[in-house]
């Protein structure tokens, strides 16, 4: 099972997760919470994915995201917004969080995404990830450098990149482009390495404002 706390300042929302969630056979939604008990119920209920309203009263979802970063074993966090243009996503993003979902989510979309996140997937979508990216564009130089760092990868690590930003896990990277998982993984790593990121939602937004996300990986076993 994968257990999933749900933290929202709006008590509708909280329910309305936790009802189309626990109707899942493999989530259940362990807790909900406001953001002052957010950390607390964390700590309590161990989940493996929070879902961490971005905006909200009383705990900013950005200082409750920093609180869960410093646990051992933190939990996967994607941050929940109504925007998708919200200027404290790329923040969030930087801030470890693993990708983030609109509150009007498909309902028949919401525990699939759950599943990539717990999974080690990243949930980005590329059209809000556009619309981030023309709101905080960064310099030419910036953007330059991007481009430089992708071209230090090999073909190989270029194909695995588009499908980690398409919200892939190792697995299902692996059967996409016919590699084992641990092959994968090797390249992830090198990946992360070569572009000097952190985490895989990184890399995702690197490669957007790199451009590489219009190029489909080839089949095979190229390495």
């Amino acid at each position: 099972m994968i257990r999933v706390v749900v933290v929202d300042d709006e008590a509708l929302v909280r329910s309305g997760f936790g009802l189309i969630l626990g109707a899942a056979d493999d989530i259940e939604v362990v807790a909900t919470s406001s953001g002052g008990e957010a950390v607390e119920t964390v700590l309590k209920e161990r989940p493996d994915v929070v879902l961490l309203d971005i905006r909200m009263p009383d705990v900013d979802g950005l200082t409750v995201l920093r609180e869960l970063r410093k646990m051992p074993d933190a939990p996967v966090v994607a941050m929940l917004t109504t925007f998708d243009a919200d200027e404290y996503i790329l923040t969030a993003l930087d801030g470890g969080a693993a990708g983030f979902l609109l509150k009007d989510t498909e309902p028949d979309q919401l525990a699939q995404l759950v599943r990539t996140l717990a999974a080690g997937g990243v949930v980005l979508s590329p059209k809000a990830s556009r619309t981030l990216l023309r709101g905080h564009p960064g310099t030419a130089a910036a953007v330059d450098e991007d481009a430089a760092r992708v071209r230090l990868l090999t073909d190989r690590e270029r194909d695995v990149l588009v499908l980690v930003a398409g919200g892939l896990s190792n697995t299902d990277i692996g059967a996409r482009i016919h590699l084992g998982a641990g092959t994968v993984k090797d390249h992830v790593s090198a990946i992360l390495t070569k572009l000097r990121v952190t985490s895989r939602v990184q890399a995702a937004l690197l490669a957007q404002r790199a451009g590489l996300l219009d190029e489909r990986p080839r089949s095979g076993d190229g390495r």
